[in-house]
């Protein structure tokens, strides 16, 4: 048991949109990424996430509901400063995002067995996460 320091850990990883693992908590994982410009719309059916911001600032997208964007729906989009988290709760579609070419340090925790992009195939999923 020794303490993990995260920015330590961050920089010894260059790849953006690949998920590093850092510790487990039970079934759980603790995991930093480095992201810049956007992902790939998902959700997770049966587990939640948190992301939270070690650096920079994250723009989580939401599929909005009806009753938020009106009949044909929409994007609804949560700002998380440096320092911020928030938690994506299952089953909600999501995408995360930075702008103005920003990248954005994360510290993920999720349950062991949560597919990086849920059900969705793209050349950006991720199957397994390195130890770091």
């Amino acid at each position: 048991m020794k303490a993990i320091n995260i920015k330590d850990k961050h920089a010894l990883f260059s790849k953006q949109w690949h998920p590093h693992r850092i510790a487990t908590v039970d079934d759980m994982q603790v995991i930093l990424a480095k992201i810049k410009g956007e992902f790939v719309w998902h959700s997770h059916d049966d587990e939640d996430e948190l992301f939270q911001v070690i650096k920079g600032t994250l723009y989580m997208q939401f599929r909005a509901s009806s009753d938020e964007a009106g009949s044909e729906g929409g994007i609804r989009t949560e700002v998380v400063k440096e320092g911020e988290m928030i938690v994506v709760p299952k089953g909600v579609e999501h995408n995360p995002s930075t702008k103005d070419g920003e990248e954005v340090h994360l510290l993920l925790f999720e349950k062991l067995n949560t597919a990086h992009t849920g059900d969705v195939e793209h050349e950006m999923t991720q199957t397994e996460y390195p130890w770091i």
